[in-house]
């Protein structure tokens, strides 16, 4: 397996789906129908916010997001939503979305999405996305990482307990649950020892 910085172009379909398998289940009520949601990500994926996880024959295994104060891998603006949408789909779309995502962390590297492909689960893959952002945090100076976590996704939260994060905060999605199919996300942050700055 090889794990580095940067989505190159040729896996950027593969990444779309990847990204929707992952998060379709959450964001699906308001980025759905799926060619659009795939149309709508293809569109957006910034590859300089993304580490990539290959196989021997080149294979997407698995990505993992970022956000800095120059963007986030699948964040995207009114006017892409409304590229894709129209204006009246790109209008709603924004305001549901703007309510669901993070504010940028200046002082705390975002983690903005991790992903495996459904059959290289449970094979570390994960694990060493998990390592890899961890890297690109202290490389960058950051002394922590943080991440959140739906009540749902007891998998994903098993995993960041054994790589070290600890949650840090509780927020409940009120009524949106209805919308985003989710009632809770724990935020879990991750000191980092020895980062630059």
């Amino acid at each position: 397996m090889r794990v580095c910085l940067g989505l190159p172009d040729h896996h950027r379909a593969a990444a779309a789906r990847l990204y929707w398998e992952a998060f379709g289940g959450k964001l699906g009520p308001v980025l759905g129908p799926e060619p659009r949601a795939i149309a709508f990500l293809m569109r957006v994926m910034r590859a300089d916010h993304c580490i990539a996880a290959t196989d021997s024959e080149d294979r997407l295994l698995g990505i993992a997001g970022f956000k800095s104060p120059a963007g986030s891998f699948a964040g995207g603006t009114g006017a892409d939503l409304r590229a894709v949408y129209g204006r009246l789909g790109g209008a709603w779309r924004a305001g549901l979305l703007r309510l669901l995502q993070s504010e940028v962390d200046n002082d705390r590297f975002l983690i903005d999405g991790l992903c495996v492909a459904r059959g290289y689960r449970g094979r570390g893959i994960g694990s060493a996305l998990v390592e890899a952002l961890i890297a690109e945090a202290a490389w960058r100076g950051y002394g922590a990482v943080r991440l959140e976590v739906i009540d749902a996704n007891i998998r994903a939260r098993a995993l960041y307990e054994r790589m070290g994060f600890a949650a840090f905060r509780s927020e409940t999605l009120g009524p949106l649950r209805l919308v985003f199919g989710f009632s809770r996300a724990t935020v879990m942050i991750r000191e980092l020892r020895g980062a630059r700055g």
